[in-house]
């Protein structure tokens, strides 16, 4: 689908999304996760309640990658082959709470250019994502010098934990919102909660909020996202 309030475009080396809102408002920023694409989180800027002006932004990952036959979806860095067989040998879910995911700097310094473009505060910035777009998002923010207005985890979970715990100790200030459905079967809810406590024994504060499903952003999610956008 298409959204005709959206507008295509670059933002450094960045194709994106983005709804212009007024200059000095709040900006958001959401990734997509593994295999989808820029217009995959677009209709949040319909369905999500958010301030009066704000600009929102889904860029399109920087990877092709095969889905099905005849579609190619795109990526933020590679989901790690390895993982991806043991997930589907042992039907459990990927963990990766000790991995740093191969080209996961490659990404953040796309996103980060992309940011520098924007020549607006990091602070007026509340920049989030579903899964892998989640992970993405937490890696820009723990090595920002500043702190952004708020980051939305949807679906996410832990990766490379000792650098992750090393970074947040400075990121005391960040209220977070993060959701994830209890019989997630690819990320399982297990690793969210872990990176849930990382972040609150930092000292960040934030809102948790869990869901009966899977891999996947219900309509519970949706409304108290808004909430917290507008708070």
């Amino acid at each position: 689908m298409y959204y005709t309030s959206l507008k295509k475009t670059k933002i450094g080396s960045l194709n994106v999304y983005m709804t212009e809102g007024e200059k000095g408002g709040p900006v958001i920023i959401l990734l997509h996760g593994y295999g989808a694409n820029a217009m995959d989180l677009a209709g949040f800027h319909e369905l999500v309640k958010c301030k009066k002006g704000t600009t929102w932004i889904f860029p399109d990952g920087i990877m092709e990658v095969p889905i099905a036959f005849n579609y190619v979806g795109r990526a933020w860095f590679d989901i790690l082959s390895t993982a991806l067989e043991r997930f589907s040998l042992e039907g459990n879910g990927i963990e990766f709470s000790d991995i740093t995911p191969t080209g996961l700097q490659e990404a953040r310094l796309k996103i980060e250019e992309m940011i520098d473009k924007l020549n607006v505060p990091f602070e007026t910035i509340t920049i989030g994502g579903f899964s892998q777009g989640a992970m993405l998002a937490t890696e820009v923010t723990l090595r920002q010098n500043a702190n952004p207005a708020g980051l939305v985890i949807l679906s996410g979970t832990l990766i490379h934990k000792n650098i992750w715990e090393e970074l947040a100790k400075t990121k005391s200030d960040i209220q977070f919102f993060m959701s994830h459905g209890t019989d997630d079967p690819l990320l399982p809810y297990n690793g969210a909660k872990k990176l849930e406590s990382l972040f609150r024994n930092s000292g960040m504060s934030g809102e948790f909020v869990s869901f009966n499903g899977g891999h996947e952003i219900p309509d519970k999610v949706v409304a108290r996202l808004g909430e917290y956008l507008i708070r």
